[in-house]
């Protein structure tokens, strides 16, 4: 499944040092590691949400997710400081690039009226962020199995400088930008 880490030394580095016009192999840019955040907001009343996120998380990406704890009290959302109140985890090496060959490949296809990612949600220093509405998305979640849908964010951290560089890694690694 290492097909994108394949393609990235074969194919997508050499186009990107051409395209560019790098002096060094070591200023192409390359994707660093991929965070997955899942925010839980009814965990406060049912302690048993985090774990049912936790399990669904680990069986999307492979790796095993942590809870992340509320830094501050808000009195608003009846939040207390140390309270779980997400999910999260960081993908780098091989899992990573195994999660973004079925994120582009076979998850992102299957969501209904799908006309592509947005080609600007990048941050001004080459990073990618992407939402998505449910879980079920993924072949590895079970429908039955689901007690409530959620979403998650997906961040895509690169090397690279500029947003135009992190703009076409991406591309060429297979995600499937909306046309303008």
């Amino acid at each position: 499944m290492a097909r994108i880490k394949d393609m990235y030394t074969n194919e997508i580095a050499p186009a990107l040092m051409k395209k560019f016009e790098y002096k060094s192999v070591m200023q192409i840019p390359k994707l660093d590691k991929i965070v997955i955040n899942v925010g839980v907001g009814d965990a406060k009343e049912n302690s048993k949400a985090i774990d049912a996120v936790i399990a669904d998380i680990t069986a999307i990406t492979g790796q095993k997710a942590v809870p992340t704890y509320a830094r501050k009290s808000v009195a608003n959302f009846k939040v207390r400081e140390g309270m779980k109140i997400g999910v999260k985890v960081t993908l780098r090496g091989e899992k990573m690039y195994e999660f973004v060959d079925r994120l582009f490949n076979f998850s992102l296809p299957r969501v209904r009226d799908f006309k592509g990612i947005n080609p600007n949600a990048f941050d001004g220093r080459g990073n990618y962020s992407l939402g998505l509405k449910e879980q079920l998305i993924f072949p590895e979640i079970e429908y039955d199995k689901v007690e409530k849908i959620r979403g998650m964010d997906i961040c895509f951290v690169t090397t690279a400088n500029t947003d135009e560089e992190a703009r076409e890694l991406l591309r060429l690694m297979g995600a499937p930008y909306a046309k303008d």
